[in-house]
């Protein structure tokens, strides 16, 4: 039986693939739960400057199996719930982790696939993929943060229509709303997920790490929160190694090497 998860390293980035592409990779409790594991393994790890999650065969998720959510029909509501905290122990683990996280999205993003891809720090999509948030269609409510990340990128009333209606969305249109960071050719998505990856290898992983908790915690914050969270990262980062190579660099004209920090 294969594996619910391939997990490879490729260069700077640690890849995570849902392998169950029969299903076009439909959610499994095993992927769910290696892809978490993944992630931490990853935050300890400073050779790695990005992960990347895409789906094996070509569609990055359909999200979950309905024959296996009608069965839940007959699990207490608690149970219900802690089947569906394994998806939410997933998203928390895209967001708690310190590394940048780059959905390479290929062919759809359904169902849950959906919120998992927005749930990432970057997307990289082809242009002919969609993406749909589709849980009205088979009289279920919407989860995996999807009514958070929507309205990030969109405005109420929009939201509501992805919701209420479930159809697809073309990934230009998310382009052109801001979610989607790269466009690619069909089958590319993955290569160019890679190249952002190797970029950020050249960015000191503490910064990284700053930044993406600051811009995270920026959603929740007033400014007043906001600003003071800025101060401490801020002095923080002026008594760093990685400050002191950036702004020697910069006074001696030549380029910083943080690289050496992944070591």
């Amino acid at each position: 039986m294969s594996e619910a998860a391939i997990i490879e390293r490729r260069g700077a980035a640690l890849f995570i693939i849902n392998n169950n592409p029969e299903a076009l990779n439909a959610l499994t409790f095993e992927f769910s739960q290696m892809a978490s594991a993944a992630l931490k393994e990853a935050a300890a790890d400073n050779t790695v400057s990005a992960v990347v999650l895409t789906g094996a065969g070509g569609f990055f998720c359909a999200g979950g199996d309905l024959n296996v959510l009608i069965k839940r029909r007959e699990m207490e509501v608690k149970d219900r719930i802690a089947a569906i905290e394994v998806l939410h122990g997933l998203i928390r683990a895209i967001r708690n982790c310190p590394k940048p996280v780059i959905a390479a999205v290929e062919g759809g993003a359904a169902g849950a696939g959906a919120p998992i891809a927005l749930a990432c720090d970057m997307v990289v999509a082809s242009a002919e993929a969609y993406f749909a948030v589709s849980y009205l269609r088979v009289g279920l409510s919407p989860d995996g943060g999807s009514t958070a990340f929507l309205t990030e990128i969109a405005p109420r009333q929009m939201v509501n229509e992805i919701l209420m209606f479930g159809d697809k969305i073309s990934s230009e249109r998310l382009h052109q709303m801001g979610a989607i960071n790269r466009l690619t050719k069909p089958g590319e998505a993955e290569a160019e997920a890679l190249k952002l990856a190797e970029r950020l290898y050249t960015v000191g992983p503490g910064s990284l790490a700053r930044a993406k908790s600051l811009v995270l915690a920026a959603y929740k914050n007033d400014l007043a929160t906001q600003l003071d969270l800025e101060a401490e990262e801020m002095a923080n980062a002026q008594g760093s190694a990685e400050s002191g190579e950036g702004i020697s660099a910069f006074l001696e004209k030549r380029k910083p090497d943080f690289t050496k920090f992944r070591e």
